[in-house]
């Protein structure tokens, strides 16, 4: 497993823009594909983007594709979720993941929050 901190969250308007960052720690960072999820209020948690361990292929919700961009820099132990034209129904607290067959590895969360 790999320990995972999320920063970047926080308060914007609709239309605006965010960029989220997961830290990762552990030699292994490479061989994961890291992914986003969130979870508003009352809702169970989604699958939001997923990028494999070479950063060649990229996966998207349809609800953020065109929207939301993640990519990552293995040199820094780091994967990006870039944010733009959000929406309020993007407000969530946004979780990175990491894992090979499964996601086993998960952050603590941050707090996204669009207003109208």
């Amino acid at each position: 497993q790999v320990q995972l901190v999320e920063s970047g969250g926080g308060l914007v308007q609709a239309g605006g823009s965010l960029r989220l960052s997961c830290a990762a720690s552990g030699r292994t960072f490479t061989s994961y594909t890291m992914g986003w999820f969130r979870q508003a209020p009352g809702k169970e948690r989604e699958f939001v983007a997923a990028i494999t361990w070479s950063g060649g292929t990229t996966y998207y919700a349809d609800s953020v594709k065109g929207r939301f961009t993640i990519s990552r820099v293995n040199a820094k132990n780091t994967v990006y979720l870039q944010m733009n034209s959000l929406k309020p129904e993007d407000t969530a607290v946004y979780y990175c993941a990491a894992g090979k067959a499964s996601y086993d590895s998960w952050g603590q969360g941050t707090q996204v929050t669009v207003s109208s």
